[in-house]
């Protein structure tokens, strides 16, 4: 259900852009992370439904997916806010909250380490190394970010971040089993 908030919260935010595409200056960057957080929202939807798997649930496990899927939503609210009325556009307001919105990111990827415990070591283990470079690598970007106002670094952070998720999900979650 947070999840599905989250999806019309970025699905109503992307209408009324083309609803009223004068009303606020876009910004490629912001867009494209909105793609990102989207990709992000789906992909856990996808990937949840092997939860089936964990025999024993707790209401701790249940109130730590949650958890998950409020943060997911946090940055869905955090691409568009309730109102934009303090910033002159989608540029302004992304760098006036980017230390929020790259911090929820960093969480969410910390958050990301514990779920993939909760599927069990074997899950894990799965990935090998690369999820151990991949998970403190997008953290340490994400810090990065909060802190830089770069406009080529954050292009660049939003393009590898597209790139690299769009390549992890179809190498490792392209179905179900």
């Amino acid at each position: 259900m947070v999840i599905g908030l989250g999806v019309a919260r970025l699905l109503s935010g992307l209408a009324r852009i083309v609803q009223h595409p004068k009303r606020h200056l876009l910004y490629v960057v912001h867009l494209a992370w909105v793609v990102s957080v989207l990709l992000m929202l789906v992909h856990f939807w996808w990937w949840e439904f092997n939860l089936y798997r964990i025999e024993s649930w707790t209401f701790g496990k249940y109130l730590f997916v949650f958890g998950y899927a409020v943060m997911l939503f946090l940055l869905c609210a955090l691409l568009f806010p309730d109102s934009m009325q303090d910033y002159s556009g989608y540029e302004d307001y992304f760098y006036e909250r980017r230390a929020w919105f790259f911090g929820v990111l960093a969480a969410v990827y910390v958050i990301d380490i514990g779920d993939t415990l909760m599927k069990g070591a074997a899950h894990m283990a799965g990935f090998g190394v690369e999820y151990l470079i991949r998970v403190p690598l997008i953290i340490l970007l994400c810090i990065v970010a909060m802190y830089v106002r770069n406009r080529s670094f954050h292009a660049a952070f939003v393009i590898f971040k597209l790139a690299y998720q769009f390549s992890w999900i179809m190498r490792h979650f392209d179905r179900i089993v």
